[in-house]
């Protein structure tokens, strides 16, 4: 391999990782921003996760590198979110009974 074809690769990566970084910082502003607007506790949360698992999802395909693993991975993963989406059914569902079977905004 070349020099100029390994700094090429080089520059090319860090172009991705600059991306990513700038898409985390607008959903961080984005995650501040919702905070203000003071949602019930439903839509709250549901926006919560979906900026939550777009930030993990780009922190772990690109800083991570799982993009490039294998299908091991991916299946490894897919059990992990299962798990993970129960457990915050489980949540909700506890939370749910604690309040007597509606939530307090």
């Amino acid at each position: 391999m070349s020099e100029s074809t390994h700094a090429e690769d080089i520059q090319a990566h860090v172009k991705v990782y600059i991306k990513v970084f700038g898409a985390l910082a607008i959903l961080t502003v984005v995650t501040v921003g919702v905070g203000y607007l003071h949602l019930p506790i439903w839509p709250a949360l549901i926006v919560a996760l979906l900026i939550a698992s777009v930030k993990g999802g780009l922190v772990g395909g690109f800083f991570m590198h799982l993009s490039s693993e294998k299908k091991v991975i991916f299946y490894v993963l897919l059990v992990t979110a299962t798990f993970l989406l129960a457990m915050f059914v489980i949540f909700i569902s506890a939370l749910h009974d604690q309040v007597g079977g509606h939530l307090v905004p």
